[in-house]
């Protein structure tokens, strides 16, 4: 019984740890913005001037952390695409990203990974099948210039 506890008690300051760490890569100015929109859904809508007939063009989700979980862009016929978005629960940046046609079916995955200072390092671009079919490496050159 100890024993579980201690574990449990482990588990969890390990997870308030990789908490607070992710956010500390956050300035002050992205966590304000994520405060705002917790919980949070915009509409963007767009009305024709002269029939003011009126539809929705763009959607986008925010998740209890004030993180953008989906995206949606619409045209006159409907969903003209949409975009998922899961983050990593020790850093708290974009894991994965799913684009979807206007069918919803998804056409492509990107899977990312990050360097220790909170940059991206490679993309990782999938087939919906699940078949990698390419490799983005991201480099970063600073100029003193």
């Amino acid at each position: 019984m100890r024993r579980i506890f201690s574990i449990s008690v482990f588990a969890l300051c390990s997870l308030l740890f990789a908490s607070l760490s992710a956010q500390s890569l956050l300035t002050p100015e992205q966590l304000a913005k994520r405060e705002r929109h917790k919980n949070l859904t915009v509409k963007e809508w767009n009305t024709d001037s002269k029939t003011k007939t009126r539809w929705l063009d763009h959607l986008k989700v925010y998740d209890s952390e004030g993180r953008c979980i989906e995206e949606i862009e619409y045209a006159t016929y409907g969903q003209k695409s949409r975009v998922t978005y899961k983050y990593d629960d020790v850093t708290g940046k974009v894991a994965e990203e799913v684009e979807y046609n206007d069918r919803n079916r998804p056409v492509r995955i990107k899977k990312y990974e990050w360097n220790e200072n909170g940059t991206k390092a490679k993309q990782y671009n999938y087939l919906p099948n699940g078949k990698l079919y390419s490799i983005k490496l991201y480099e970063y050159i600073f100029s003193d210039k």
